[in-house]
Order: C-alpha cells, then sequence, then structure tokens
C-alpha cells in the first residue's frame, strides 16, 4: 500500500467503481475526502439514484480511481456522473486491485482500495466511511479539477439563436429556465442539488 495515493484526492474527479455478483458498475464523483491517516480512511458521498450506491450498501466495498489531466471528455461520456442499472459501464479486459474491483490506470494517477465502516444517511446522498485497504500511485500526471475539466476538456457549448437564461448545472450542464430555482430542486440529470446550480443569461 502507498499512502502517498492519498495526496492525489484534492479537489479532484473520480471514477467510484463497485461490484456485486459478476457485474460491476461505476460513475464519476467528486466528493472523496481523507478523514483519519491512522487507519487510512476516507469518505465518499454517493447519489441514493445511482446503481454503485446500491452495490456499495450490498457489498461495504468499492474502489476509487483518481482521474488526471490525461483523461479525455469519452471517460465523462461513459461514466457519467449517475450509473444506471442497465447500463455495463465497465468494457474490455479491466484492471483490478487486491480487493477484485476495477479501477482506471489509463487515465488516473493513483488509485485506492475501500473497505465501508460506516453509512451515514443524508437524504439524497448516503455518505460512506471507509478504511482504504490498498492504494498505489500509477504516475505523476497532475489531478483532474473541475477547474481544468470546464477549461480544457468539456467541449465548448455552440452558439444558439436565442440567448437561455435561467440555472445552470455546474457538474452536467443541465439548464433550469426560470427566474428562481427552487432550494429544493434537484438536476434531473446528475442528481445534483440546487447548490450546484449558478444563474446564467
Amino acid at each position: 500500500m502507498n499512502p502517498s495515493a492519498l495526496y492525489s484526492l484534492s479537489y479532484g474527479l473520480f471514477v467510484l467503481t463497485a461490484r456485486q455478483g459478476d457485474k460491476d458498475n461505476g460513475c464519476i464523483v467528486n466528493t472523496v475526502q481523507q478523514v483519519t491517516s491512522a487507519p487510512m480512511r476516507v469518505s465518499v458521498a454517493v447519489n441514493k439514484a445511482n446503481y454503485t450506491h446500491d452495490m456499495i450498501l450490498a457489498t461495504g466495498l468499492f474502489n476509487v480511481s483518481i482521474l488526471n489531466q490525461d483523461a479525455p471528455f469519452a471517460v465523462f461520456q461513459h461514466y457519467g456522473f449517475q450509473s444506471g442499472r442497465d447500463t455495463d459501464k465497465i468494457v474490455g479486459e479491466p484492471a483490478r486491485s487486491a480487493n477484485g474491483l476495477v479501477y482506471v490506470p489509463a487515465v488516473a494517477n493513483a488509485y485506492l482500495s475501500c473497505k465501508v465502516v460506516q453509512t451515514i444517511d443524508l437524504g439524497t446522498h448516503t455518505m460512506f466511511l471507509a478504511d482504504v485497504t490498498d492504494a498505489d500511485v500509477l504516475n505523476k500526471v497532475p489531478s483532474m479539477t473541475y477547474a481544468y475539466y470546464h477549461a480544457n476538456v468539456k467541449p465548448k457549448p455552440q452558439p444558439k439563436a436565442g440567448k437561455k437564461t435561467g440555472w445552470q448545472c455546474k457538474v452536467c450542464g443541465y439548464v433550469y429556465e426560470g427566474e428562481t430555482l427552487p432550494p429544493d430542486f434537484v438536476c434531473p440529470l446528475c442528481k445534483h442539488g440546487a447548490e450546484d446550480f449558478e444563474k446564467i443569461g
């Protein structure tokens, strides 16, 4: 286990993967944080509408691949910010860590394998507290941040005839048209709340 893998966690975008039975699934999250160093423990908040959430809840195991700046937009299109029950998110011959779960070495600079020790209900999300059972650094490419993703990876929107006004989700780009965004609004695409929207137009 390489403890320095935890240094890649700050302000990143991550592929969270889980496995139940013979099925793997995964999605992109942005809320992995180190909680303690002895034991090595992390927390991750996962939307309950996400199938990967159900797998972690059932098995108590997950992997986190820390995406680096080489990750192309296709990775975000493939894994998305939500995993579906009927979509096979894992393709080809995946790399697996010691716990048997998938990680994505081609576009990650580190990975963590984790075992859940506590769950906390956060309403729309569940917070999983987990001990790190395996960790490794894969390369020295800087971690992907939201700023880098929006500036260099996510395609720029094409100009449209009419300028839209309203509120735009900072996570997936969904636009809510209206002067006022309800405080309990949840994005229909990525399931993030009103706090992840910004005024546009």
